[in-house]
């Protein structure tokens, strides 16, 4: 029986497999193109994919792709054979270093936000040398980027690897200015948790809402739903265990370091978290881990949903992306130091990340905008769409005392004194974590909350790693120039503490008095929706940042503008006509034959006795005969307010228009049809409820 040592990472061509299997030099050339970025020899590129399909051939693949990230939200891959025609009339497999390095696959119909015609359908995908290969099924996948004819970044990982190359820049000046001359390169670290839900794939197919937009558009609210706070780290249900056990052996033998599950709050709600990765490479994972839940979970009969809001009146899911910034030596800049210079540093490095997310919070809310999400920031379960700091009170102390120059004497570590002897005593953190907070310092990173569950995490970390690489730049241009080095130092950090701290808040996210404190007082952004903020990708400050530090170009975020509104607006319409289609032909028609059953439940009762009342059936036709009028009309009105959208002259003002008529005539039909569910006998209602999705999975 193999051991979990012996099979993680055995599908990956990984440093090991690199080691046994290419010639030292060829080894050294490539280690050199991954970690120092240099220019990578084509004599090694052969020799590379030489060895690299002879592995993969011997692990069962017969194919090959260059797997990569475009503007869709998903991955794309397009397999090539490794055989190639012999003399003989046979056929060799075959693997060659230009095919390694590029491919061309069809950009016609990927997402380009007006980059080029669709006429002009050439591609190129480049193979991404820091993140490994690995075999799916029975091919080789290359990570890849992928850009057009014209050299524009078509994809997401084009972009995640300009920041994190910005980032990388701008740190190590800061780090020269402290002497540390040692420092080859910073690298940002994500490790994103992943929420989801599982329903049996029974129940999922007899939901065309599900089948079609990802989430429930109908259903009324349960008797039973998370009210217990019973679900949450509860005891994991058999075959939810059994998933979880075939999903983490998926993911460990493609290296992805699948650490935590358990069970989240909602019914049918669960989490999985992994270890810290860089974050081109967690970037990849996270695609992956995506993927095998839901292929993992059909062999269980069971279907994985990774929706931000599947369902009503339940938590929705999110992805909590956990980001820190540390040295190829091994020093995390997010964590404090032994001596008052490392401290120095490392309050550089925090009050960077500050800077950054008060001066953009514009783009991070954008970031992680997308319809689904929409309906689940601001809930019980996510931060509110203003965004903030929290920091915990010590270090909030510590910040204090630079601002006004006085003393900081430190606290104590409280222990914590549980009152059973035999229990260990242990010392309390000095930073609670606080679960309403957008962006969270959780003690050597910081947990940005904001993300859904279904989105990648490439954009959120585009800007995050960009906005720091500004605020480094400012320091480093600054600092560079101080006579007095230290004087200088204290200067900037004092002077950040106050410029904004108004981004600090360690209190409540939900409160009310928050948000209205946020943006009345301290001049916060409150951007709700994704229309709201989408279109502020394109003002002028954020442009200038990112196109000077070299992430994108003028037109490519003018196409990522167009692509995720245009992705919104087909997302909303989908769902209003998957509503208009579930009302009419599905859900009307079945309170029509309830009526038509009680009406002549209540005929018969009075054949038999004139004298009974029939209050029941009378009562509840009038009632649900109201309702599928009021169904009837506000379909009609939701279908009208949908054919209005065409008249719209740009994408924007399509939006609006969703934001503003259709999302409201789509709550209108929702609110009729819950109504009637409860009214109407479960053997006539068409869909399974959701108190019998949610508490399906045995």
């Amino acid at each position: 029986m193999k051991t979990l040592p012996t099979y993680f990472g055995s599908l990956v061509f990984d440093d090991r497999v690199m080691k046994a299997n290419l010639s030292a030099d060829v080894y050294r050339s490539l280690k050199k193109t991954i970690d120092e970025g240099a220019q990578l020899d084509i004599t090694v590129a052969n020799a590379v994919a030489a060895a690299m399909k002879d592995w993969a051939v011997a692990h069962g693949a017969t194919h090959y792709t260059h797997w990569f990230q475009p503007l869709t939200g998903i991955t794309a891959e397009k397999h090539d054979s490794f055989i190639s025609p012999s003399p003989d009339g046979g056929v060799i497999m075959d693997f060659s270093g230009k095919e390694l390095i590029k491919g061309e696959p069809d950009a016609s119909s990927f997402p380009s936000g007006g980059l080029r015609a669709t006429f002009e359908a050439r591609g190129y995908t480049a193979w991404d040398p820091t993140s490994y290969a690995f075999i799916k099924g029975k091919t080789l996948c290359i990570p890849t980027a992928f850009c057009s004819y014209g050299g524009e970044a078509l994809d997401k990982k084009t972009p995640l690897l300009r920041s994190m190359e910005a980032l990388n820049k701008q740190a190590l000046r800061i780090l020269k200015l402290f002497g540390n001359d040692t420092v080859k390169c910073v690298r940002t670290s994500v490790g994103p948790e992943q929420e989801y839900f599982l329903i049996t794939k029974e129940m999922y197919d007899q939901r065309p809402d599900l089948r079609f937009t990802g989430r429930t558009l109908f259903g009324a609210k349960p008797p039973k739903g998370q009210e217990m706070d019973d679900h949450y780290f509860g005891v994991i249900k058999p075959r939810v265990e059994a998933y979880m056990a075939d999903l983490n052996e998926e993911l460990w033998k493609l290296g992805i370091l699948a650490k935590t599950e358990h069970n989240e709050v909602a019914p049918a709600q669960h989490e999985l978290a992994p270890i810290y990765s860089t974050t081109n490479i967690a970037t990849d994972h996270n695609q992956l881990t995506m993927e095998i839940m839901q292929k993992v979970a059909e062999k269980h009969g069971l279907v994985c949903l990774l929706h931000e809001k599947p369902f009503a009146g339940v938590n929705g899911s999110g992805k909590h992306n956990n980001w820190s910034m540390a040295t190829d030596t091994g020093v995390n800049l997010l964590s404090p130091g032994e001596t008052p210079y490392e401290n120095a540093q490392f309050l550089l490095f925090l009050c960077a990340v500050i800077t950054a997310v008060d001066d953009y919070q514009d783009l991070l809310r954008l970031s992680v905008a997308t319809a689904g999400n929409d309906h689940r920031l601001g809930a019980n379960e996510a931060p509110p769409a203003v965004v903030s700091i929290f920091l915990g009170d010590e270090l909030n102390a510590v910040l204090e005392a630079i601002e006004n120059d006085t003393p900081y004497n430190g606290t104590e570590k409280t222990q914590m004194k549980l009152g059973v002897d035999v229990l260990p005593k242990f010392n309390r953190d000095t930073t609670d974590r606080n679960r309403t907070s957008p962006f969270a310092f959780t003690g050597n990173k910081f947990e940005f909350r904001m993300l859904g569950s279904s989105n990648s995490i490439a954009c959120a970390n585009i800007m995050l790693n960009s906005a720091v690489a500004e605020s480094l730049k400012t320091y480093a241009d600054s600092l560079e120039k101080a006579d007095d080095f230290e004087a200088a130092l204290h200067e900037t950090i004092q002077k950040t503490i106050k410029d904004h701290k108004r981004i600090i808040f360690n209190g409540n996210g939900y409160d009310d008095a928050w948000i209205k404190e946020a943006t009345e007082k301290r001049g916060l952004l409150n951007y709700r929706t994704t229309p709201d903020c989408m279109p502020h990708l394109l003002d002028k400050k954020n442009v200038d940042m990112l196109t000077a530090h070299g992430v994108y170009s003028e037109a490519e975020l003018q196409s990522r503008c167009e692509i995720m509104l245009e992705n919104y607006c087909k997302t909303v319409v989908i769902e209003a006509n998957t509503m208009v289609e579930m009302a009419k032909t599905q859900i009307a028609p079945a309170i029509e034959s309830y009526i038509l059953e009680l009406a002549q439940t209540a005929a018969a009762k009075k054949a038999l006795d004139q004298s009974l009342p029939c209050s029941y059936e009378t009562e509840t036709v009038k009632k649900l005969s109201a309702l599928t009028d009021t169904i009837a009309v506000k379909a009609k009105e939701l279908e009208d307010v949908v054919s209005s959208l065409a008249d719209k002259a740009d994408v924007v003002s399509e939006s609006y228009a969703i934001r503003d008529n259709v999302l409201a005539k789509m709550n209108e039909l929702r609110a009729a049809c819950d109504e009637a569910e409860t009214l109407t006998a479960k053997d006539y209602w068409p869909y399974p409820s959701y108190g019998d999705m949610l508490f399906s999975v045995r």
